[in-house]
């Protein structure tokens, strides 16, 4: 048994060893990088650590994992950040109040595309592919043709509805004009399928987290446009979620949870360790993928096409520096706009109340106390407005931050989301922007560049 901290010692509930509600659990997660923290707690010894006892279950599909947490076949998993707020709200086939207190990380994911489109998009615009990031303006000029001649639309896919992939690639396009529900058609294909799809030719591009990017590069069907990074610096990406009642019943084993991924996260991170954990990540248990291939963009480079040389890029994959563990309630905002501009959230609700409800800072805190670890004092920033590394002064001790500017220059105030979704020229909003502001306490003013 791993040492086991005093307040599990000290504590009152005793239907568990030294002090945990419950100690042998099942985690799922879905094949890609960013698993990383649970296979490392899991392979290090860090549930261990805190008396758990975790089997880890390779699920198929994030639809799997939202509906095994949600009936309690898995005690939490290993998810998509909007997918708790998605389950809270009913969007989709289960209503199920669900709860994250830890990011898994930050970045990770990319856009890619055929070789064949890749093509098309240089032949008719190549002044808007001359330069990275590649934004989706060549690819408008694709659709119009292909609308003209009367062609089928484009298939691109995504991981899920409600996903960061999704919401990044409707941003991305979104930006350029194009509106991604009338002008492209979008399908949901679980991640290890997108190069399979994209071989058969059944889909002409992708939004997925890494590796598979990087393994339809490497097989030469595809190049990578743009990463996430490059579309939102240091944006979230997945976190640990559990259902609420579960949160609520077992509230020692969950902080053990947290803790033991924190110190996962934090290990991961080091740059010493990630060759290591590409070594641990890669085999079929887990990722199922070439341990070179992983390697590449987990030790800090990226390669966008098979004729190019691979790039640094070291904050591809942030699993905690930048508070990366830490659960904004802006950046659950964030992905409500998204939802809201969309059209997923048909009335209007109090946003920042949705927000506190399934983000929880406040058991962060308590895990990240008992550990001795600095955190964030504020349960929301402004994003958009560093182009460089910066301080965080409000926190426990300063930290220090990660650029965070969106690749068009607009920024996100959480103080006034109704404002920012009216920003917005391409949207498919279910629901006013009057009643929504006054959901939400007060008129809607755009947002600036």
């Amino acid at each position: 048994m791993g040492i086991i901290p005093d307040w599990l010692r000290r504590s009152a509930h005793a239907g568990g060893r030294d002090g945990l509600e419950k100690t042998r659990l099942t985690l799922g997660f879905i094949p890609l990088t960013d698993c990383a923290p649970l296979v490392i707690a899991k392979e290090r010894g860090f549930f261990e650590k805190y008396g758990l006892d975790v089997e880890l279950s390779k699920e198929t599909s994030w639809a799997n994992v939202r509906d095994k947490v949600s009936i309690g076949i898995l005690d939490g998993a290993h998810m998509l950040a909007p997918m708790p707020i998605a389950s809270t709200l009913g969007i989709g086939p289960v209503e199920k109040p669900t709860v994250t207190a830890l990011s898994l990380d930050l970045n990770g994911n990319a856009i890619t595309v055929s070789q064949a489109l890749y093509e098309r998009m240089r032949e008719l615009d190549p002044g808007a592919m001359n330069h990275r990031p590649y934004s989706a303006v060549a690819l408008r000029q694709v659709i119009e043709e292909r609308r003209a001649q009367g062609g089928k639309p484009l298939t691109f896919a995504v991981v899920f509805p409600v996903s960061t992939h999704a919401y990044e690639l409707r941003y991305w396009m979104g930006a350029a004009g194009i509106d991604p529900d009338t002008d492209v058609r979008l399908l949901v294909v679980p991640p290890p399928q997108m190069v399979t799809q994209l071989r058969a030719g059944n889909i002409d591009g992708f939004c997925v987290g890494e590796p598979w990017n990087s393994v339809a590069v490497a097989e030469g069907l595809g190049r990578v446009l743009i990463t996430n990074y490059e579309l939102w610096n240091n944006n979230p990406e997945k976190v640990f979620g559990v259902n609420l009642e579960w949160a609520e019943q077992y509230p020692n084993t969950h902080r053990a949870l947290l803790m033991a991924l924190l110190d996962a996260a934090r290990w991961t991170d080091a740059p010493e360790n990630r060759a290591s954990v590409a070594e641990l990540i890669a085999p079929s248990r887990y990722i199922n993928a070439p341990v070179e291939i992983v390697r590449q963009s987990m030790t800090g480079t990226f390669r966008y096409a098979l004729d190019e040389a691979p790039v640094a890029m070291p904050d591809f994959n942030v699993f905690f520096r930048f508070a990366a563990t830490y659960p904004w309630r802006s950046h659950a905002l964030w992905f409500l706009t998204q939802m809201v501009r969309w059209g997923q959230i048909e009335k209007p609700i109090d946003l920042a109340a949705v927000a506190a409800e399934v983000y929880r800072p406040d058991l962060y805190r308590e895990a990240a106390d008992a550990l001795g670890l600095a955190s964030p004092a504020l349960d929301h920033k402004r994003e958009g407005l560093h182009a460089r590394g910066w301080m965080l002064e409000g926190a426990s001790i300063p930290l220090a931050m990660g650029p965070d500017r969106f690749f068009d220059g607009l920024t996100f105030d959480p103080a006034d989301p109704v404002g920012y979704i009216a920003g917005f020229d391409v949207q498919r909003r279910a629901c006013s922007l009057e009643a929504l502001a006054a959901a939400n306490g007060g008129p809607a003013t755009a947002a600036t560049v």
